[in-house]
C-alpha cells in the first residue's frame, strides 16, 4: 500500500510538469502568432493619418467592359522599309550616308561609275538628237507640201523617219529613267567625255539607314542590295490570341499596347487584320494592329501586351494601381481594419483600365482599403519591423 501510494504521487508530479510544459509551449504559439499578426498591420494615430493625409476608399462593385490581354511583339511595316541597291552594275565612287543617317526621300546614297551607265547615256543623246533632226526635216516638208513646193513621198519619208525617231526616243527616255536618271541630269552633264558615266542611288523613302553593305570602290551587280532603310514612325504590332477568344472582341478596331520596355506610356493602335487560320501547334490565331511611333520610343522586336476591348460586359473591383504595392512577386494593398490600424493584405490583380487596377482576388465589396499614403505606411511597418529585431 506504502509503494502504492508512492507511485501516485510521482504520477501526479510528472503530469503537473507534463501540463505546465504544455501551457508554456502554447503561451509560446500565441506570442509568435501575435508577434507574426503585429508585423502584417501598422498602427497610426488620427493625427498622424492627417499628417501625410492618408485618403481610403470603400470597394464597391463595378460593371466595366471586359479586356483581353494578347501577348504581342512589334514588327515593321512593309510599307514603311526599303531596300536600295543599283539597277546597272558599276563601281562604287562615292558613299554619302551609313547606318543610323537619317535620310528623305529623294536624297543621294551614293554615286556609281560604269561603262553600262555610260553606254546608256550615250544612247541616250543620240536618240534625242534624232528626234530633233528627224522632227526639223518633217516640219521643213510639211511647210513645203503646204506651198505645193515639194513632193508627197519626202513627207511620207520624213513622217515615217521622224516616229521611228520619236518611238526610239521614248523607248530610251523610259530607260533611263528605270535606272533612277532624269533627262536634265544627262543633258546638263559636263563631265569629260572619256569617262565612265555616273549614276546616283536615291533613297526612295525617308526613314533611317539600318544596314549597309558597300564601300569606295567595290564592284556592284544589279542585284545588290547596298542600304536597308526603315521608317520606324508608323510600326504594326503582332498578337497571338486563343481560338476561344476569337470571336469575344467582336468588331472592336481601337486597342492599346503596352511593354516593359516602356513602363510609364500606353500606346493607341488600331486593328488592321484578325487572321482566318488558326496555328495547328498552338491553337492561336493572328492579330495585328498599326501603331504610331512619333517618337521612336518603340522599336521592332520589343515584346508586350494588346490589351482589346470584348464585345462584353461584366463586374469587377477597381482600385487605384497606386494603392497597390509589390513586396517580392507578391502584390499587396492596406485595408483599413479599424480608425488606427492598418492591414497588409495579398492581393491580386488583373487588368489596368486608366491607371485602375482590377483585384481578383484578396479583397471583397466593403472593403476600406488605402488610396493615398501608401508609402508612408510601408515606411511606418518597416520602421516597426526593425524595432523588434532590435
Amino acid at each position: 500500500m506504502k509503494n502504492l501510494i508512492i507511485l501516485l504521487l510521482i504520477s501526479a508530479i510528472l503530469a503537473g510538469c507534463g501540463k505546465v510544459q504544455n501551457e508554456s509551449h502554447e503561451e509560446k504559439k500565441t506570442e509568435e502568432g501575435n508577434k507574426e499578426e503585429k508585423k502584417e498591420t501598422v498602427m497610426v494615430s488620427p493625427e498622424s493619418q492627417e499628417k501625410i493625409n492618408l485618403e481610403t476608399s470603400v470597394l464597391k462593385e463595378e460593371q466595366f467592359s471586359g479586356y483581353l490581354k494578347i501577348p504581342a511583339v512589334i514588327v515593321t511595316d512593309q510599307n514603311n522599309e526599303a531596300q536600295v541597291g543599283p539597277v546597272v552594275s558599276g563601281r562604287v565612287k562615292k558613299v554619302f550616308a551609313s547606318v543610323g543617317t537619317n535620310v528623305g526621300a529623294g536624297q543621294t546614297l551614293m554615286l556609281i561609275e560604269g561603262l553600262e551607265i555610260g553606254v546608256l547615256k550615250a544612247d541616250f543623246l543620240k536618240s534625242k538628237t534624232t528626234l530633233s533632226f528627224t522632227e526639223q526635216e518633217f516640219s521643213r516638208q510639211k511647210k513645203l507640201a503646204e506651198l505645193d513646193a515639194g513632193s508627197q513621198k519626202n513627207l511620207i519619208a520624213t513622217k515615217a523617219e521622224y516616229e521611228m525617231a520619236l518611238a526610239e526616243f521614248n523607248a530610251m527616255d523610259k530607260k533611263i529613267h528605270s535606272i533612277g536618271l532624269k533627262d536634265e541630269d544627262i543633258i546638263n552633264d559636263k563631265n569629260d567625255m572619256h569617262s565612265a558615266g555616273e549614276l546616283a542611288i536615291k533613297s526612295p523613302i525617308s526613314g533611317v539607314i539600318v544596314e549597309r553593305n558597300v564601300v569606295v570602290g567595290q564592284y556592284v551587280e544589279s542585284s545588290s542590295i547596298a542600304f536597308k532603310i526603315l521608317n520606324t514612325r508608323s510600326l504594326l504590332v503582332d498578337g497571338q490570341m486563343y481560338e476561344s477568344d476569337f470571336n469575344r472582341i467582336g468588331s472592336t478596331k481601337s486597342c492599346e499596347f503596352r511593354t516593359p520596355s516602356v513602363p510609364d506610356e500606353t500606346f493607341l493602335c488600331d486593328i488592321t487584320y484578325k487572321g482566318q487560320l488558326i496555328d495547328e501547334k498552338t491553337r492561336t490565331i493572328k492579330i495585328r494592329a498599326k501603331i504610331n511611333n512619333p517618337r521612336s520610343r518603340l522599336i521592332p522586336q520589343m515584346f508586350g501586351d494588346l490589351i482589346v476591348k470584348l464585345a462584353e460586359n461584366r463586374k469587377g473591383l477597381f482600385v487605384p494601381s497606386s494603392a497597390v504595392f509589390k513586396d517580392g512577386e507578391q502584390s499587396f494593398v492596406f485595408v483599413q481594419e479599424n480608425d488606427s490600424t492598418f492591414r497588409k493584405t495579398e492581393v491580386k490583380t488583373g487588368i489596368e483600365i486608366e491607371e485602375r487596377a482590377e483585384i481578383v482576388s484578396g479583397l471583397k465589396a466593403g472593403d476600406k482599403i488605402v488610396t493615398n499614403g501608401v508609402f508612408e505606411l510601408k515606411s511606418e511597418m518597416l520602421k516597426e519591423s526593425f524595432g523588434e529585431g532590435d
